[in-house]
């Protein structure tokens, strides 16, 4: 009996924590029929959870019946982001890429021992892609930004982190386990990794690596942009990647730039690596 009740009550703040995601995505539309809908739950149930997170004001109810994220959700929010973001210095480097590549551009580093999207610039013209937000840390296999450092991880971790985790998101997802460690190689040789409309439809992404003082892979900055721009400035978008990755680099080696919750055991694996960085 206690086992199933357990059971219940991890069930239900799963669902909790569910229910704060989707109406943190709602940006204060969200209803309780619209999320009782979109969860797949009675509304009786999103009822009892919507009153347990305002109670802990993780959530606030808004005229018509709309909610929205509260003022505790907004602390941890808060939390999160000065853990787990980047340095200021790496900060004026991603922005030092937007402003010359006017492309959405992104930056991706270590947080307990996953890769996590820590801040990004959207550009001009940009292409909004779905479930790609601060915070995002799956679908390696499809991103050029986790691409970038997995090809500078030694073989056996990159199995351990992804060998069962790779969904076709798009008709040209590399789901292929040999595919997919030959697109690193490539990577890796050439300096960046590239997502050519593998994670979303008619969009693209650059990503090259930056490195620690041990020669560790320790994050990324990305550009993405439409299909038909990728084919036009592809060439010369990874050049500022690049560029922006050495810098990023020189300044880590340097002592300027102190790496916030830096995860040991995915560099400890990478100082083991035969691969020959490009940086």
């Amino acid at each position: 009996m206690p086992e199933q009740n357990d059971t219940t009550v991890l069930q239900t703040l799963n669902r909790g924590l569910q229910l704060l995601e989707a109406i943190a995505a709602g940006e204060g539309a969200a209803t309780a029929k619209t999320l009782s809908r979109q969860m797949g739950i009675k509304i009786g149930t999103c009822y009892h959870l919507l009153r347990t997170l305002r109670t802990g004001e993780y959530v606030v109810r808004l005229a018509g019946g709309r909610y929205d994220v509260g003022p505790k959700a907004a602390s941890l929010s808060r939390h999160l982001q000065r853990r787990s973001g980047p340095a200021v210095e790496l900060a004026m480097i991603l922005t030092r890429l937007h402003h010359r590549s006017q492309e959405t551009s992104y930056m991706t580093g270590w947080y307990h021992g996953s890769l996590i999207l820590q801040h990004f610039l959207l550009g001009p013209n940009t292409v909004l892609v779905p479930n790609l937000d601060v915070g995002c840390s799956g679908f390696m296999h499809a991103r050029a930004s986790c691409k970038a450092v997995l090809a500078f991880l030694p073989e056996e971790t990159v199995t351990a982190m992804l060998e069962d985790k790779k969904s076709a998101l798009t008709p040209r997802t590399i789901t292929d386990w040999d595919g997919f460690l030959m697109d690193l190689a490539k990577a890796r040789v050439r300096g960046y990794a590239m997502d050519v409309e593998e994670f979303a439809d008619n969009v693209c992404c650059i990503a090259a690596p930056f490195f620690d003082g041990a020669g560790a892979p320790v994050g990324s900055f990305t550009i993405s942009m439409p299909t038909d721009r990728f084919r036009q400035r592809g060439a010369w978008l990874a050049t500022e990647v690049r560029d922006a990755a050495s810098r990023a680099t020189a300044l880590i080696r340097s002592g300027q730039v102190a790496l916030a919750n830096p995860d040991l055991e995915p560099r400890r694996s990478a100082r083991r690596s035969s691969h020959t960085i490009a940086s």
